[in-house]
C-alpha cells in the first residue's frame, strides 16, 4: 500500500535504492566536508519514484486552506532547473495553472520566462533539496518583486540547518536530514562518520 504522504523512512529508502543518497567523503561548494551527499536527479529519473515524492509533497500543501482556497489559480515555482521536475509533479497533482523556474546568471537568480508584474499567481516555491535555503529565499524575493504573494514553500529533502520558515511561510518537506559539516578534511577524518565512508571526494 502506498502512503498518501510518504514517511521519512520510505523517502530515504527511495533515495538509497536509486543511488541519490550517497556516503563517502564529500566537499560541498562552501568548502565544508561531510560524509553524506544527495544527488537528487538520480531519484527523479524514474517516473514512479518522482511521482510518489512530488505527489506526497503536494498533499502537504493541499491540506493548508490558505493554499487550497486559491487553486487552480496558483503558480508553482522552482528556484533552479534542478527542481523543475518537482514543480511539474506538484503542479500536476494540485491542478495548478502555472509553472515557472528561476536560473542563476552572472551570479544573480532570475526568471527567464519574460514574467511581468501581475503575471504570477499566488505562488508555491518547491525544490528537490533545500541545503542552506539561499535559493528559496532569493526566489521568494523575486516573486515579491513581481507583486505576487508566496503562499507555500517546500522541498523533498530539507537539511536541518536550513530555515524552517521563510518570511513567516513554513517550509514543508518529506525528509529532514541532519548533515554534520566539518571545516577541514582533518576534522572530518577525526569524526566517527569517517570510519564507514568510502575514500573519494565529490565537488
Amino acid at each position: 500500500m502506498v502512503d498518501l504522504i510518504p514517511t521519512s523512512d520510505s523517502v530515504m529508502n527511495i533515495l538509497q535504492k536509486t543511488g541519490a543518497y550517497r556516503k563517502g567523503h564529500f566537499v560541498y561548494p562552501n568548502g565544508k566536508h561531510a560524509s553524506h551527499y544527495f544527488q537528487m536527479p538520480l531519484a527523479f529519473r524514474y517516473y514512479n519514484t518522482a511521482r510518489e515524492m512530488s505527489v506526497g509533497l503536494s498533499r502537504k500543501f493541499r491540506m493548508e486552506k490558505a493554499i487550497s482556497s486559491h487553486l487552480p489559480k496558483v503558480s508553482v515555482i522552482s528556484p533552479s532547473p534542478g527542481g523543475i521536475v518537482v514543480a511539474f509533479g506538484v503542479r500536476e497533482a494540485l491542478t495548478a495553472d502555472q509553472i515557472y523556474w528561476a536560473e542563476v546568471e552572472e551570479g544573480n537568480r532570475q526568471f527567464r520566462q519574460y514574467i511581468g508584474e501581475g503575471d504570477v499567481y499566488p505562488a508555491i516555491i518547491v525544490d528537490d533539496i533545500m541545503r542552506s535555503g539561499k535559493a528559496m529565499e532569493e526566489t521568494f524575493e523575486l516573486v515579491k518583486q513581481l507583486g505576487a504573494e508566496v503562499i507555500g514553500c517546500g522541498a523533498i529533502v530539507k537539511f536541518e540547518d536550513a530555515p524552517n520558515e521563510i518570511q513567516g511561510i513554513p517550509v514543508r518537506s518529506l525528509l529532514s536530514f541532519d548533515v554534520n559539516y566539518y571545516d577541514t578534511e582533518e576534522e572530518w577524518r577525526a569524526s566517527k562518520n569517517a570510519s564507514d565512508a568510502e575514500e573519494h571526494k565529490v565537488r
